[in-house]
């Protein structure tokens, strides 16, 4: 079944909507580091063959296509949020937090007129916004903001990695695989975890 990436651009161009923003996050399942949140405005006339959900793509393509996206859209932004942060307030509220954050920082450069978010209703803002589920699939410019949302957060995990190899954060990215389990319970826990995710929680339980 070949999905039209760009019908929701579409119907948007055709009621006049120019800047249309996609908007999607990554790093909710991770034990570790920030939630990661792109927004990124392409231009009508954007294409790029292959592109679709981000995690649908090898890490070779990923990295291509980011440079692709960065040099050919109209604007981006960025969002992260902290572990802390993620403790304090939930990841659900953590990941809609990124994404405004995201969504700010386009509108510093651009007249965002409307918003297409990969699932997660945006009621708080004064634009319009559809929110799709599966829209990383969906959407053209959801799945350009996978795909920059993705290599940002895997960049920081390599970064992480550099500092402590022994966790591999390079392989899992910070997702519960049983390598990583495996390296907590060996090593202990370093600065950045969440310390509200079970398996954390489990070590920090085990250390009162």
């Amino acid at each position: 079944m070949n999905v039209d990436l760009y019908k929701y651009e579409n119907e948007l161009y055709d009621k006049g909507i120019k800047y249309i923003g996609g908007v999607d996050e990554v790093g909710r399942g991770p034990l570790i580091g920030d939630v990661v949140a792109a927004c990124v405005v392409l231009p009508r006339d954007f294409y790029l063959e292959g592109l679709t959900d981000s995690k649908k793509l090898s890490e070779k393509k990923r990295d291509i296509f980011y440079d692709y996206i960065i040099n050919n859209c109209l604007a981006y932004g960025i969002g992260h949020v902290s572990p802390k942060e993620i403790d304090e307030i939930n990841i659900y509220e953590a990941s809609r937090k990124a994404m405004l954050m995201a969504i700010s920082e386009v509108r510093k450069k651009i007249s965002l007129e409307h918003v297409l978010v990969d699932a997660m209703p945006l009621t708080s803002l004064d634009i319009s916004s559809t929110s799709i589920i599966k829209g990383d699939a969906k959407s053209v410019s959801i799945a350009a903001a996978s795909v920059i949302a993705k290599v940002t957060r895997d960049r920081m995990m390599y970064e992480l990695d550099k500092k402590y190899p022994m966790y591999g954060f390079g392989s899992h990215k910070g997702y519960p695989t049983k390598k990583h389990i495996e390296a907590i319970n060996k090593y202990g826990l370093i600065d950045g975890y969440r310390k509200t995710y079970g398996p954390v929680k489990k070590v920090l339980e085990e250390m009162e």
